[in-house]
């Protein structure tokens, strides 16, 4: 027998009528016509779900992978900075480094670039921090413990837009990564 409990007492009375004298598997075929056609309707109800939840995932990893993007282009700033001292205060080089690199992945030329220099004396892992230039600082260049280290940090910005205008969500949003990288004592 089926168990359908939305059905009532007429048509069950009817159905019992239909199949008197018919074969088990018949009417065990009759009761899995019905499931389908729930599985169906139950299918047809939480498919608005599955594609909201779906987009979710797809904004989510979008706003992720810009994000890499941009962290990615201030690393590559950085890398061009640290390669000698002049190249670390070429505040060109560093934006178009960090600009190719953006651009190479596929995205436009909405990203922001800015980078810093900073020196200072290493001492055991210790940073401490002084002007880079003997107009700023009379011993630059020289440390009485450790040793003179200069270091570039760029941060890029960029802007994340979302497919849809969601209510209560803002439609776009400014990411913004930084990288620091010692610049090289041979170059």
């Amino acid at each position: 027998m089926c168990f359908d409990f939305g059905i009532d007492n007429r048509f069950r009375a009817a159905a019992r009528r239909r199949h008197h004298g018919t074969r088990k598997s018949d009417r065990l075929a009759h009761c899995g016509r019905r499931q389908s056609g729930q599985s169906l309707l139950e299918v047809a109800l939480m498919l608005p779900f599955l594609l909201l939840l779906l987009l979710g995932v797809i904004e989510v990893g979008r706003y992720a992978y810009i994000g890499i993007l941009v962290g990615n282009a201030a690393r590559a700033g950085a890398a061009y900075g640290a390669q000698s001292n002049p190249q670390a205060v070429d505040t060109t080089g560093i934006t178009n480094a960090s600009l190719n690199d953006f651009q190479s992945n596929g995205q436009g030329s909405n990203l922001t670039v800015t980078s810093a220099v900073t020196c200072g004396c290493d001492s055991g892992g210790v940073l401490t921090t002084a002007g880079c230039t003997p107009a700023s600082n009379a011993n630059a260049g020289k440390c009485a413990a450790g040793h003179w280290v200069v270091m570039v940090t760029v941060t890029a910005s960029g802007t994340y837009s979302s497919l849809f205008n969601y209510p209560g969500i803002p439609s776009s949003i400014s990411i913004s990564r930084s990288a620091a990288m010692r610049v090289s004592e041979n170059g």
